[in-house]
């Protein structure tokens, strides 16, 4: 098919879409309220008109609320609302978080997406989100891009009972966008984006913050210059929009006009160099300096662990520590360089502790830490021993995390761990039965 004169209008041929050759068409795909759903459909209700929250109960009031079901949100309660921001007046299921649960339903759903579109043009975003890029299937298929999305949706509902939202767009960008915002407002939870759409019923949509990938920072700085909406900033003076950004403003103008140059196909090519691994916690008490100090050696014992078993070495460790909220004090960040690029946990840790005495202020509270292995190779990769090693310590102790990862592997996390796991103010243990900082249900 020949180009159209307006390459950005959509192409149709006898009511069926047709994709021109410069376009490509996508659709994003998520889940109303995924955490809440899964324990409404495990329980045999109804996520639409069941009022539930996903929290851990065994935690204060204070505590997030992971998610909330849709007909919680109808009555105005925000989704990553605090326990105690719920109205007394409002009867609800308090769920305990389940992360195991929550990735199986994630897994089921994704072999849907397989069922129509290869792995090869599926992007997951996140546990509940997937992109795909659907321009070779409606072909193949004989639809519009709706049409295979309320297809994929209504399987997905029939399979696990989760109700899905769609946004479809002629890139990345704009399929999220058209999920985001013009999704939530037509009935069927569909929403459809091109660019001259995009510019004609968003260019004027407020809060800018409902975009993807503009935070309040963003907006506050835009704000100081008088630029609220999209519109604005495709229309600003883009020398003043780099002296404010820098590189990061070629994509806000981009995103401004609806243009995304990123395609599946980058997606898929990136290769990621890793630079860094780390692990953070919030405690769930103030702890002080010694009892903190344990914390920290559990953290980089397991850090060195991870290390181990991706086949990474560190040439550099960083620390932060944030005390107390009664405190009132800034949290502090510290680093050390490695004389050589390592993952034994031997020689990590005496450097970590040395750290943690320098940068710490012994008679303050903690409440949050992060330890981080920067620098980061492939074990081979320039990583040489020192005069003062000892080479049978360093096979013993590659050997000793080999066996370590082989027995978790096979037993579980908790099935074998360190005498200063067992102290009362440790944390390995509890971590160890989460995901991402949640209960794993298990």
């Amino acid at each position: 098919m020949e180009k159209s004169a307006n390459p950005q209008k959509t192409l149709y041929n006898d009511k069926k879409y047709v994709t021109p050759s410069w376009q490509r068409t996508y659709i994003c795909i998520d889940f109303k309220s995924f955490y809440a759903s899964v324990e409404c459909v495990d329980r045999g209700l109804d996520p639409m008109t069941t009022n539930l929250a996903v929290a851990d109960p065994e935690r204060s009031e204070k505590t997030i609320c992971l998610a909330i079901s849709p007909s919680m949100k109808a009555l105005g309660i925000k989704n990553r609302c605090r326990v105690f921001e719920i109205p007394k007046n409002v009867k609800y299921i308090m769920a305990p978080p389940r992360m195991k649960r929550y990735i199986e339903v994630s897994a089921d759903i994704y072999a849907i997406y397989l069922k129509y579109i290869a792995k090869e043009d599926i992007h997951v975003y996140s546990i509940d989100e997937a992109f795909m890029d659907v321009t070779d299937y409606l072909k193949l298929y004989k639809m519009e891009p709706k049409e295979l999305a309320v297809k994929i949706m209504d399987e997905i509902k029939s399979q696990t009972g989760i109700v899905a939202t769609a946004g479809i767009g002629t890139n990345l960008y704009l399929a999220k966008v058209a999920l985001d915002i013009t999704a939530k407002h037509v009935r069927d939870n569909i929403g459809y984006l091109d660019e001259e759409k995009y510019c004609k019923t968003l260019w004027n949509h407020r809060p800018l913050t409902d975009f993807w990938r503009i935070g309040s920072g963003t907006v506050r700085r835009l704000g100081q210059i008088g630029i609220v909406t999209m519109g604005d900033i495709a229309h600003a003076n883009e020398d003043m929009l780099y002296k404010l950004f820098g590189v990061d403003a070629e994509l806000l103008i981009d995103h401004a006009w609806g243009r995304e140059p990123v395609t599946m196909a980058d997606i898929k090519a990136y290769k990621p160099k890793s630079t860094s691994v780390s692990s953070g916690q919030v405690l769930a008490r103030d702890y002080s300096f010694e009892e903190c100090k344990l914390i920290v050696k559990e953290m980089t014992d397991a850090l060195c662990l991870e290390m181990a078993e991706r086949q990474l070495v560190s040439k550099s460790i960083g620390l932060m520590i944030g005390y107390s909220n009664e405190e009132e004090l800034k949290s502090v960040n510290g680093s050390i360089t490695l004389l050589t690029s390592t993952n034994s946990y031997r020689e990590i840790i005496p450097h970590m502790l040395t750290l943690y005495e320098r940068i710490v202020e012994k008679d303050k509270s903690i409440r949050r830490l992060s330890v981080s292995c920067n620098q980061v190779s492939e074990e081979g990769e320039n990583q040489q021993q020192t005069l003062f090693s000892d080479q049978r310590e360093f096979e013993r102790d590659k050997k000793l995390q080999k066996a370590t990862l082989e027995i978790k592997k096979r037993f579980g996390n908790n099935a074998l761990v360190r005498g200063m796991d067992l102290q009362e103010e440790a944390t390995t243990m509890e971590r160890n039965r989460q995901i991402g900082g949640h209960k794993s249900g298990e």
